[in-house]
């Protein structure tokens, strides 16, 4: 299902989810200026590299200067390897991150984010420790935003594409549905994954762990909210 939008109402602007997805973008149009392979060594610079991060002491410090290491947890949230990586994330995150954002504020929400995003990423680093694949892209980030919207708007709904062959029929949804079955999408294909060496592809692990700690993150942020 690709969402198109959601029926929840935000009360106030969400200029730190705007300016997210703006740094996304604008990274993305510097890639595009970069040769190939300036455009690989980018990436293996600034993304995740799970067996460089768990075991830095087999690798000699030219190899290791070539990447970021630990940074890499972070910096890979704004990186991207296509046009279509890069607007399936910014779409989710412009649907669902301005109502996280409302409940948040700005200050929480960037915090929550970034959260969401270095426990995504470990927990890719934890699925697969002795990978040499760099891996990029905020979609850890952005489960961990569809897990706080689960959590805190589960009688919203989300209008959505649902291909049917060569057909798009339009529905509606509640967003509960839509994001459990996401979910469940992305812990089948995670479950799946395991034992399986990486060769590149998507990091089914970083959705799985962005979104538990994104539900987590809320259900403690709602409880201390009503103990106030």
């Amino acid at each position: 299902m690709i969402p198109i939008r959601d029926t929840q109402r935000s009360h106030r602007r969400p200029f730190v989810n705007w300016t997210i997805i703006l740094l996304n973008i604008l990274v993305f149009g510097f890639q595009l200026t970069l040769t190939e392979p300036a455009l690989q060594s980018f990436i293996v610079k600034w993304g995740v590299i799970p067996g460089v991060i768990t075991n830095p002491g087999k690798y000699p410090p030219a190899v290791l200067v070539q990447t970021s290491g630990m940074a890499g947890i972070f910096t890979s949230l704004f990186i991207h390897v296509g046009w279509v990586h890069l607007i399936g994330n910014m779409l989710y995150l412009f649907i669902f991150g301005d109502n996280v954002e409302d409940i948040l504020g700005h200050g929480k929400y960037l915090l929550f984010y970034f959260a969401c995003g270095a426990v995504a990423s470990v927990a890719h680093v934890v699925s697969d420790p002795a990978s040499l694949v760099p891996t990029v892209g905020a979609s850890g980030a952005v489960a961990g935003v569809l897990g706080a919207y689960f959590v805190n708007f589960p009688r919203s709904r989300v209008l959505a594409l649902i291909p049917i062959g060569v057909f798009l029929p339009v529905v509606e949804v509640p967003s509960i549905v839509f994001l459990f079955l996401w979910f469940f999408t992305n812990l089948l294909s995670g479950v799946a994954s395991l034992g399986v060496q990486a060769q590149g592809g998507v990091a089914w692990w970083a959705h799985i762990g962005g979104f538990v700690v994104g539900m987590a993150l809320s259900v403690v942020w709602r409880q201390r909210h009503r103990l106030h």
